[in-house]
C-alpha cells in the first residue's frame, strides 16, 4: 500500500511544478491525491476531515514545493506531509489524548468490497484515535518507531507502547468474533 509513495515522479514534471506549472502541479495531484486521501481516512477515520487534510497539503505543498530538496523521494516527502497534517488534524480536534474510539464514518463506498475489507475498517476505527494512526503508519506505511516517536512529539517507547496496545485490541476483538461465530455455529447444530 505505501508504494504508491516511492513511484518515482519525473524530473521534468517535478522541476515545472517547482517553477508554479500548473499543469505540473496537477500531474502530481492526480498521481498522489488518492494515497494522500486513503492515509488520511485511515488516520483520521472521518471522509470529510481526510478530504480537508488533503486540500490543504496541496495547497501549501504549492507554495512548499520549491523547499523540496530531492534527500527522500518527492512522494516520501509528500507522505510525510500528510501524516503531519492529519495528526495536526487530530491534535486540533484533542483525540489524541482520547482513549476511545470516535465517531467514524462507515467504509467508503466501492464497488464489490470484500467482507473481510469491510471488517477491518471497522476493527481499525474502534481504535483510539491515537492508536489507530501509529498502527496504521507503522504496519501500513512503513514508518519506525523513531519516526513516529518524532512525529507525535514523543519518545521512540510512546510509539512501542501504542502499536503494543493497539494490536493487543484488534487480537482480543478478533478473539471475541470468532467466539460469537462459534457459538452461533453450536447454537444451530
Amino acid at each position: 500500500m505505501a508504494s504508491a509513495w516511492f513511484d518515482n515522479i519525473d524530473e521534468v514534471t517535478l522541476a515545472r511544478a517547482r517553477r508554479g506549472d500548473r499543469t505540473a502541479f496537477a500531474a502530481l495531484y492526480d498521481r498522489y491525491s488518492m494515497p494522500a486521501f486513503n492515509l488520511a481516512l485511515r488516520m483520521l477515520g472521518e471522509r470529510a476531515a481526510a478530504e480537508d487534510v488533503v486540500q490543504d497539503v496541496f495547497v501549501r505543498l504549492f507554495s512548499r514545493l520549491r523547499g523540496f530538496r530531492g534527500d527522500a523521494p518527492f512522494g516520501a516527502w509528500l507522505r510525510r506531509l500528510v501524516a503531519n497534517a492529519a495528526i495536526d488534524e487530530m491534535r486540533r480536534r484533542r483525540w489524541l489524548e482520547s482513549e476511545t474510539a470516535v465517531p467514524a464514518a462507515a467504509f467508503p463506498a466501492t464497488a464489490a468490497l470484500a467482507e473481510t475489507q469491510v471488517e477491518a475498517w471497522q476493527a481499525l476505527m474502534q481504535l483510539a484515535p491515537a492508536a489507530r494512526a501509529v498502527l496504521v503508519l507503522h504496519e501500513i506505511e512503513g514508518y519506525t518507531h523513531q519516526e513516529l516517536g518524532a512525529l507525535f512529539g514523543r519518545s521512540e517507547s510512546y510509539s512501542k507502547s501504542i502499536l503494543s496496545r493497539a494490536l493487543a485490541s484488534l487480537r482480543g476483538a478478533a478473539q471475541r468474533d470468532a467466539e460469537d461465530i462459534e457459538d452461533i455455529d453450536h447454537a444451530t447444530a
